[in-house]
């Protein structure tokens, strides 16, 4: 399990507002630290692994449970 630094849900809402919300809460954490993030947007899976790649952030792990998405992003 991760330690966890915040917690966005981010559930109900569509793209682009899951990423923008991230990007949002990234803004206020400080490097290392890890950011959980729940979503129900079924492209959030997609869009979370770019979003990652494209920003130098981690994605340390990503989980589906009954239509939710869970994701550890860890700030660069």
């Amino acid at each position: 399990m991760h330690k966890i630094n915040k917690e966005l849900d981010a559930r109900g809402l569509t793209c682009p507002l899951p990423i923008l919300r991230t990007k949002q809460s990234l803004a206020e954490m400080t490097s290392g630290e890890v950011l959980k993030i729940i979503a129900t947007d079924p492209g959030a899976a997609i869009d979370f692994q770019v979003f990652a790649e494209q920003t130098g952030n981690t994605l340390l792990s990503m989980s589906e449970t009954d239509n939710e998405f869970t994701f550890f992003l860890k700030k660069k």
